[in-house]
C-alpha cells in the first residue's frame, strides 16, 4: 500500500481519480489514513460520500470491499456463513465412500467445516485481504444490534470463527462509513471513528467536477446545468438532486446535441435530474422562472 505524504497528497491522489474534494475533506481523510481511523461521512445522498471510499480505493491501489447496510443486517450477514449446499454434498460423498455409514462421525463432522466451505463475507474479506479499503455503506440503515457488532470490530479488527479460530490482521483494513443520516448514529461508534458533514459542492467545484468527469460537456452548458441544480436544491422537493444527477442531466443534455439549456429542453429531460412525480411537477411549473433568474 502506498504510503500518503500529506493533505496535498490525498488531495491530489482522489484528483487523479476525477474525484474533487475541498481542503477540510482531503484533510480529515488524511488523518483518517495516517491515524488508521474509521471514517464516518454523513449527508445527504448524492454528496460523494460512497465515492469517496471508491476514490480513496482507486488512488491507494487498493481492493474496496463492501457491506452495504439494510433494515435487518446481522453479523453473519457480514462476518461469514457456511456454504450449506456444498456441505450436504460432501456428506454424501462421505457417507457414499463409506458404504452407507460413515466410520467416523467426529472426523466426518470437522471436515463438514473446513475452509473451503467458508463463505466470506464483507467484513472478513477485508479482514483477511487488507490493506484494503471496507467500505460500510448507510449505516443508518441498520439497527442498534449491528452497531454494537461494528463497534466491536472495528475496536479490534479480529473475527472469531468457533470452528476454524481467530481471524487477524497485522494491518487494519481502511474503513469508511456513510450515513445519510435517516436516523442518529450511537455516540459510542461515532467516537470511534473521525467525522465529516459532506456538504453538496459549491457552484464553481460542481462545474469543475461535471468538466472533469463529463469532458464532453462544454463550460458553458455545465454551469446552466449547475446553476440550474443548485437552485433546485434550495427548492422544496421532495428528493433535491446530487451530484449524480448532475452529471446525468449534464451528459443527457450532451446526448441530445443541447447547446444551451432552455425550457423546452429542460422539461424534456428532467427525468435525468428529479425522481417523484411531484418534483416533475413543480419544477417544471417554476422553469421558466428559474432560468431567467
Amino acid at each position: 500500500m502506498d504510503t500518503v505524504t500529506s493533505v496535498q497528497d490525498v488531495a491530489d491522489r482522489l484528483c487523479a481519480t476525477g474525484y474533487l474534494c475541498d481542503e477540510s475533506l482531503a484533510t480529515i481523510s488524511y488523518l483518517a489514513l495516517t491515524m488508521q481511523r474509521p471514517l464516518l461521512l454523513e449527508g445527504e445522498p448524492g454528496t460523494g460520500k460512497t465515492a469517496l471510499a471508491e476514490a480513496i480505493a482507486e488512488g491507494l491501489d487498493l481492493p474496496l470491499v463492501r457491506l452495504q447496510c439494510y433494515e435487518g443486517i446481522d453479523a453473519g450477514q457480514a462476518l461469514y456463513d457456511w456454504d450449506f449446499p456444498r456441505q450436504i454434498l460432501h456428506l454424501r460423498a462421505l457417507e457414499a465412500a463409506g458404504g452407507g455409514a460413515v466410520a467416523d462421525a467426529d472426523s466426518a463432522e470437522q471436515s463438514l467445516f473446513d475452509e473451503r466451505f467458508l463463505l466470506a463475507r464483507p467484513v472478513l474479506r477485508a479482514l483477511r485481504e487488507s490493506p484494503a479499503v471496507l467500505l460500510i455503506d448507510e449505516v443508518d440503515r441498520a439497527d442498534d444490534e449491528f452497531e454494537a457488532f461494528l463497534l466491536e470490530v472495528l475496536s479490534t479488527y479480529q473475527v472469531t470463527i468457533p470452528e476454524l479460530g481467530t481471524v487477524t490482521t497485522t494491518t487494519p483494513p481502511i474503513v469508511v462509513l456513510t450515513s445519510n443520516r435517516t436516523r442518529e448514529i450511537h455516540d459510542a461508534l461515532k467516537r470511534r471513528c473521525l467525522y465529516h458533514w459532506v456538504e453538496h459542492p459549491g457552484l464553481d467545484r460542481e462545474v469543475e467536477i461535471v468538466r472533469t468527469r463529463a469532458p464532453e460537456v462544454s463550460e458553458a452548458l455545465a454551469r446552466q446545468v449547475v446553476t440550474l441544480v443548485q437552485r433546485l436544491r434550495t427548492s422544496d422537493l421532495l428528493k433535491p438532486p446530487g451530484v449524480a444527477e448532475t452529471l446525468d442531466w449534464a451528459r443527457a443534455l450532451e446526448a441530445l446535441g443541447a447547446k444551451q439549456l432552455d425550457v423546452a429542453t429542460a422539461a424534456a429531460t428532467l427525468g435525468a435530474v428529479v425522481k417523484y412525480r411531484e418534483d416533475s411537477e413543480r419544477v417544471r411549473k417554476a422553469l421558466d422562472k428559474m432560468l431567467s433568474a
